[in-house]
């Protein structure tokens, strides 16, 4: 439960804790932060990770900080791209065996199966779509290793996806993140990045649900 509490204190005030971060290591801050993105969006264990809201708190630092929005940009763009390459290659090695079982105790099968059905939907537009939906955005790349897409197809739609994604919040961020209104209310404007980030899974689910009931 304390766990949880943590990470509901660092996504609310994520701005906050990387300000610390960005004045305790320096440069090495953009390690931080590509290992954050690269495992949010690589390991298929870790959906619970900051992304949205941390990329946009980092854009907004760069303009106030000694981070370079540019180099934001390029290291980030290569953690997104390189952490679905894993995922991909994770779900290929291993995931034909784990959809096979019924139970799993590393994640949730329901998330499997929801990324599935936005295959059956979107096809390889999947991917991209994926960036902006939390949670979906870490089993996409995951589900198309397992056999719903080929790598040469997947790293097209992957490297669109990881440079729009990381680009738009970045840029996003360096741009309208210190206009006073969204400085002096940014607890909210994550907060509602948050929010905004789970409709989409959310409405999803809601959906199933009630086609679910129908049947």
């Amino acid at each position: 439960m304390e766990f949880i509490n943590e990470m509901i204190d660092f996504l609310i005030h994520v701005d906050a804790h990387l300000r610390v971060i960005i004045d305790n290591y320096g440069l090495w801050t953009y390690a931080i932060l590509f290992f954050i993105i690269f495992a949010e969006t690589g390991l298929v264990i870790t959906p619970f990770l900051p992304g949205d809201s941390l990329l946009f708190a980092a854009g907004a630092l760069s303009a106030t900080t000694t981070l370079d929005p540019f180099w934001l940009f390029i290291i980030l763009s290569a953690a997104a791209i390189i952490g679905n390459i894993t995922n991909y290659w994770i779900g290929y090695y291993v995931g034909p065996g784990i959809m096979q079982k019924g139970n799993i105790k590393l994640f949730r099968k329901e998330y499997l199966d929801r990324t599935h059905k936005f295959y059956e939907k979107h096809g390889g537009k999947t991917i991209v779509f994926a960036r902006f939906i939390p949670i979906i955005r870490t089993f996409a790349p995951f589900v198309a290793g397992i056999g719903f897409m080929s790598y040469g197809r997947f790293m097209i739609f992957n490297i669109i996806a990881g440079i729009g994604w990381v680009g738009i919040f970045i840029f996003g961020g360096y741009y309208f993140g210190n206009i006073p209104i969204v400085k002096d209310n940014f607890t909210l404007v994550i907060f509602a990045i948050i929010i905004i980030s789970a409709i989409p899974p959310v409405v999803e689910a809601i959906r199933q649900r009630n086609l679910m009931k129908k049947k």
